[in-house]
C-alpha cells in the first residue's frame, strides 16, 4: 500500500520553531519506558513535517491498525454527509431506519438524535456492543436501538461502540457507499492519502468504530485538515462549522469513576474526538494517536503498542510542548540549533525496536531440534486458542541445520510457516508471503527456543516459547488483539 500520492512539505525543526532537543528527549523517554513500544512518530509544525521516524521493523509505507482512531475518520465522513444535505444532526436516529419503526417503542430510543450518537451521548451508561451484536448480529443497529437507554439521550457520556457504528451505518445508508468509497474522492485523495483498508461486518458495512488500517502519514494529514479548519492547500474539503463542532466538548467525560491517573480522558468528548488537556485528539487502543494542537499550530501522529496510553500523552506534554517555540527558534546560537537538528535527523533515521528474543545460533545438538514438534502447555493456549501446534525444522529440509530455520504454527487448522535465522530479525518472514510479519527467534539455552513474532500491520506481537524437554509451547501476546480470530487475520483486510 502506498504511503501517499505526494509528500508533505518538510522543514527543519529550528526553522519551524521546534527545539530538536525536546523531540530527542521524547524519543529517549518513549524508549526508556518499559511498557511502551513505539512504532512511529510524525510531527508537523506550521504545515511542515519537522520530524518523522519509524521503529524497525515498522516502516512508513505499511498501514497500521488504528482501532478507535478509526472513529475520527467516520466523523469526517459524517461531516461531509451533513454538508451535502444527506444527514441532519437533529434528526432522530430511527428516522434513518424506518423498517425498525414499529418495534422500537422505548421513548428514549426514539428520542435519540444523530448528534447524540456522534457525541457518545445515547443515554446508555456502558458500552452496548456485546449486547447489541447478541440481539442482532446481522443488523447491530437494530440490536442497539432495542436496548433502552438508562438516561435521556444527550445527558450522559458512555464510550459506546454502537454509537459510532450507527453513525457510520447512517452515512453508508444515505450515500449508498462504504465509508472509504465516500471519503476517497472527497477527502482521502485530495489529502494525498494512499491505500487504506477497513474491517467489514456481515452486512458488508465498514464498521466505523474500529478496523481502519492506514499509515502514520494519513493520521498526520487528517490532523492537519482539522488544524486548518477543514481546508487543504486553499481548497475547502470539510465545513469549518463541522470541524468546530467535532473538536469541542459536547458531553462531560469526568464522571467520578476515573481518577487523575487518566486526566486526558476527563476533558470531554466531541464528535468522535477526545478533548485533551492540550488541544484535542483521535486515539485508538494500544497507542494510536492523532493529536491536534491549535495553540501550537502543530500535529503529532503516532502508532504504538502499549496499554499505557496516558503515559504516552504525559511524555508528549512534558517534552514536546516546551519544544514548540517562536519562529525562528531564538535563544540559541545557529550552530547549536543546527547541530540539534542534525542529531535528531540522524536519530530518526536509525530507530529500531530491540530484538526481543535472545537470538543465538542453534545449540550444539541442532539435530535434536530438526522436525521437533510441540503441543500447548496445559493442553490449550489461553491467549490464542486457535493455535494448537508448533514445529521447528531446518529451512533446507533433510534434517540438517543450515543457515535458516522454519517455525511452523498450526493455527485454526492451517500451517503458518515462518522463516528465521537464529540471528537478528527476519522481516516478511511468512514464507507464503500472505502475512506481513517480522520474526526474531533464538535459543536461550539448549532446551528453549523463543520466537518473537510482530504482526506488522497491527500493534500486536506474539511471543512463542518452545521447551524441547517437555515437548510443549506457550504463546502470549504483548498486546492482545481485540477480537477473536486466527493469526492469518491479524493483518489489514485484503480485497
Amino acid at each position: 500500500m502506498t504511503t501517499s500520492t505526494h509528500p508533505l512539505p518538510t522543514g527543519t525543526p529550528a526553522a519551524e520553531g521546534v527545539d530538536a532537543r525536546g523531540v530527542l528527549a521524547f524519543l529517549d523517554a518513549l524508549e526508556a519506558a518499559p511498557d511502551i513500544e513505539p512504532h512511529s512518530l510524525m510531527i508537523v509544525r506550521h504545515d511542515r513535517l519537522v520530524a518523522a521516524g519509524w521503529w524497525a521493523p515498522y516502516t512508513a509505507d505499511r498501514v497500521h491498525l488504528l482501532y478507535s482512531l478509526s472513529k475520527s475518520f467516520t466523523s469526517t465522513a459524517a461531516g461531509l454527509a451533513v454538508a451535502e444535505g444527506l444527514l441532519r444532526l437533529d434528526d432522530p436516529v430511527i428516522s434513518y431506519f424506518p423498517e425498525f419503526e414499529a418495534e422500537i417503542t422505548d421513548p428514549r430510543s426514539r428520542a435519540m438524535l444523530v448528534r447524540h450518537v456522534a457525541s457518545m451521548a445515547s443515554g446508555h451508561l456502558v458500552d452496548m456492543a456485546e449486547r447489541a451484536y447478541a440481539l442482532d448480529p446481522e443488523e447491530p443497529v437494530r440490536g442497539f436501538l432495542l436496548l433502552p437507554p438508562e438516561r435521556d439521550p444527550g445527558t450522559v457520556f458512555a464510550y459506546n461502540q454502537p454509537c459510532t457504528y450507527t453513525l457510520g451505518a447512517i452515512v453508508q445508508r444515505v450515500t449508498g457507499q462504504t465509508l472509504t468509497d465516500y471519503l476517497r474522492p472527497r477527502v482521502l485523495d485530495p489529502l494525498g492519502i494512499g491505500g487504506t483498508a477497513w474491517w467489514r461486518d456481515r452486512s458488508g458495512r465498514e464498521i466505523g468504530y474500529s478496523g481502519l488500517h492506514a499509515t502514520t502519514d494519513a493520521l498526520a494529514r487528517l490532523g492537519l485538515l482539522h488544524l486548518r479548519g477543514g481546508e487543504w492547500q486553499g481548497r475547502r474539503l470539510l465545513p469549518a462549522s463541522w470541524v468546530a463542532e467535532a473538536s469541542r466538548s459536547h458531553v462531560p467525560t469526568a464522571d467520578g469513576t476515573r481518577t487523575d491517573a487518566v486526566p486526558d480522558w476527563q476533558q470531554g468528548y466531541g464528535f468522535q474526538f477526545w478533548m485533551s488537556r492540550h488541544g484535542y485528539r483521535g486515539d485508538g487502543a494500544y497507542g494510536q494517536f492523532c493529536v491536534v494542537l491549535p495553540e501550537h499550530d502543530a500535529v503529532i501522529a503516532m502508532t504504538a503498542a502499549t496499554e499505557q496510553m496516558q503515559a504516552v500523552l504525559d511524555l508528549a506534554w512534558e517534552h514536546l510542548l516546551p519544544a514548540f517555540g517562536p519562529v525562528p527558534l531564538t535563544g540559541e546560537a545557529p550552530d547549536a540549533t543546527a547541530a540539534a537538528d542534525a542529531a535528531l535527523g540522524e536519530r530518526l533515521s536509525r530507530l529500531a525496536l530491540p530484538v526481543r528474543a535472545v537470538a543465538s545460533a542453534p545449540p550444539a545438538d541442532a539435530a535434536a531440534w530438526s522436525d521437533a514438534r510441540f503441543t500447548p502447555e496445559g493442553g490449550t493456549c489461553p491467549q490464542q486458542p486457535s493455535l494448537t501446534g508448533v514445529a521447528v525444522a531446518p529451512s533446507g529440509g533433510g534434517g540438517q541445520a543450515g543457515a535458516g530455520w522454519v517455525l511452523t504454527l498450526t493455527d485454526d487448522g492451517a500451517a503458518l510457516d515462518l522463516g528465521f535465522t537464529g540471528r537478528g530479525r527476519t522481516v516478511d518472514a511468512d514464507l507464503a508471503g500472505q502475512l506481513p510479519v517480522a520474526v526474531s527467534a533464538g535459543w536461550t539455552d539448549a532446551d528453549t527456543l523463543v520466537a518473537d513474532v510482530s504482526f506488522l500491520e497491527t500493534p500486536h506481537r506474539l511471543v512463542v516459547t518452545c521447551s524441547l524437554a517437555a515437548g510443549t509451547f506457550t504463546a502470549r501476546w504483548h498486546t492482545a488483539p481485540l477480537g477473536d480470530g486466527p493469526l492469518r487475520k491479524v493483518r489489514a483486510p485484503r480485497g
